[in-house]
């Protein structure tokens, strides 16, 4: 079964690489490469905007959530994880108007603010990218060693070597013309898994209820969820990339709606298969993985199919980490005359240090969770640059502000500001919807106070 395993993981992997390079643009410009300008129709979006945003992640918290938390929480994770494709959807085109020549969301926060916000967004967008890279490739690792014999570092390796050759070579063209094959891919192996899962589920006891948690806070995790899964991947550069590469702006618009209804129908299905692992009494393991435990004692066919399912996800998420970061790194570097084959080594060069990390097999939920902080912090300051009033030093001073308020709610309760730090730092990694709340309501309150009192002055832009 080793070998059978190795096989079909490395033919899924290759089919990937195979049809990212064939959508390569010979000879195209850096513009292209990084942007895929005016090119894409809303049914290519969509298919994109599900398959990048879906990764390793579903097929662990929502289960987890809703088996412990229930429905409300688990439609607050679904509403947040497609959140960020609505308001890109609805605040696109005003973005693609003031900018059309853009990249990336540090040269919005540029065109808005100046030099400075411009380097600030683009380093929290570039950690929070980092960690959801590491993430994604060390959850592939896990789930390689609980699904067969196949070394995990293999399956590691080969997931970040397969979406490199296509990204570094195809740029966001290769991940686009993979992304439409990988939703489908991922949405029949979900049906297929999902539906042999639920075969599988014990008759439902007598007693059987969904989780006995209050009302108030299944609503706070509901809230939490929202706020920090928003607020974090509306600085994932990869959605940021798409809103230039649609056709126009009513492509952009459909294609946004379209994959975040499929997200809300993704993650709800899957969270719903933990629900039902928790009501029917099945043992949900140490740690708990209610997804994972309907799949116990399986046959070795759905093992192998939840299995490409996970690779399918992983490889759909990374390749458009790998291009977002690459190219926020030479965005602005190009435009002083960076070569498409230095814009390569960048994508290339980037995945060394994640893949090292990935290997570790460390946990990093406490690191996503203070990352999603940073950017709830900054989100709004920054999004409204589109604002006649706003001036970079309101958006700065909310930024800061932000970081404050999500400090004050632990600040206020325990009586020490050491005290709030460490609530801010989620220990446990535990959500909490304190400093969340406190960063985005801050934040926003200071943001749009600065703006009225202060007279807003023309933007320093960097060099060109």
């Amino acid at each position: 079964m080793l070998y059978l395993t190795s096989a079909v993981l490395g033919a899924a992997l290759c089919c990937f690489a195979f049809l990212g390079l064939r959508a390569r643009w010979v000879d195209g410009p850096l513009d292209d490469y990084i942007t895929a300008r005016n090119s894409q129709t809303a049914s290519t979006l969509g298919l994109s905007f599900l398959a990048s945003g879906m990764g390793a992640w579903i097929l662990f918290a929502p289960p987890e959530i809703g088996a412990f938390v229930g429905p409300l929480a688990l439609a607050g994770y679904a509403l947040g994880s497609a959140l960020p494709f609505i308001v890109l959807g609805l605040y696109g085109p005003k973005i693609r108007r003031a900018l059309p020549e853009g990249r990336s969301i540090a040269e919005f926060a540029e065109a808005c603010y100046g030099l400075g916000v411009r380097r600030w967004v683009t380093l929290v967008s570039i950690a929070y990218m980092a960690c959801f890279l590491a993430a994604e490739l060390t959850a592939i690792g896990a789930i390689t060693a609980l699904l067969s014999d196949v070394p995990p570092a293999l399956v590691i390796i080969g997931v970040a070597l397969a979406t490199l050759i296509y990204t570094a070579v195809g740029g966001l063209r290769a991940s686009l013309a993979t992304d439409r094959w990988q939703a489908w891919l991922l949405l029949a192996l979900l049906a297929v898994v999902g539906s042999m899962a639920l075969w599988r589920l014990p008759s439902m006891p007598s007693e059987a209820a969904l989780p006995a948690i209050p009302v108030t806070s299944a609503l706070s995790v509901a809230l939490t969820l929202v706020i920090a899964v928003t607020a974090a991947n509306l600085f994932h550069q990869g959605y940021w990339q798409r809103v230039w590469a649609a056709k126009d702006d009513q492509s952009l618009g459909r294609g946004a709606l379209l994959g975040g209804a499929m997200t809300i129908v993704v993650v709800m299905v899957i969270g719903g298969l933990g629900i039902l692992a928790a009501m029917s009494g099945v043992s949900l393991g140490a740690p708990p993985m209610p997804f994972f435990a309907l799949l116990t004692d399986a046959p070795a066919w759905l093992s192998l199919s939840a299995l490409v399912l996970a690779v399918t996800l992983v490889a759909s998420s990374v390749d458009t980490l790998q291009n977002g970061i690459a190219s926020l790194i030479v965005a602005r570097s190009g435009q002083r005359g960076v070569s498409l084959v230095a814009a390569r080594w960048v994508t290339v060069g980037l995945m060394i240090p994640v893949v090292v990390i990935a290997l570790q097999g460390l946990s990093v939920l406490r690191l996503f969770l203070i990352a999603d902080l940073l950017c709830a912090a900054i989100v709004v300051p920054v999004l409204l640059g589109l604002w006649q009033r706003m001036t970079p030093i309101a958006a700065v001073g909310g930024g800061v502000a932000g970081l404050l308020g999500a400090i004050l709610p632990g600040w206020l309760s325990q009586g020490s500001f050491s005290a709030g730090v460490v609530a801010a730092s989620f220990p446990g990694s535990i959500p909490t919807l304190g400093p969340f709340l406190g960063a985005l309501t801050i934040s926003t309150l200071v943001s749009v106070v600065l703006a009225y009192a202060i007279k807003k002055q023309p933007v320093q832009k960097g060099a060109a």
